[in-house]
């Protein structure tokens, strides 16, 4: 495997797996027992994700596929 092979997919499975956990943290936040919000607010919460996340896939040139836990690019390549 190449270093720039090595390095992309060391970077990107530390990048997103912090982006998994950054985003469940962020869903934490609907817990109404612990904290008060409306409609507004969690609707601008997904608009900037969704923002954010239509950038990073248009920087890309195909769309990325979606993930339940740990993200890892091992094994393809």
């Amino acid at each position: 495997m190449s270093r720039k092979r090595e390095k992309f997919v060391e970077l990107a499975e530390k990048r997103v797996n912090n982006a998994i956990k950054q985003i469940q943290l962020i869903g934490n936040l609907s817990n109404t027992g612990n904290y008060e919000f409306n409609e507004s607010d969690y609707q601008k919460i997904f608009r900037a994700i969704d923002s954010e996340v239509r950038e990073m896939k248009r920087k890309f040139t195909e769309a990325g596929t979606g993930s339940k836990g740990k993200f890892s690019l091992g094994g393809s390549n």
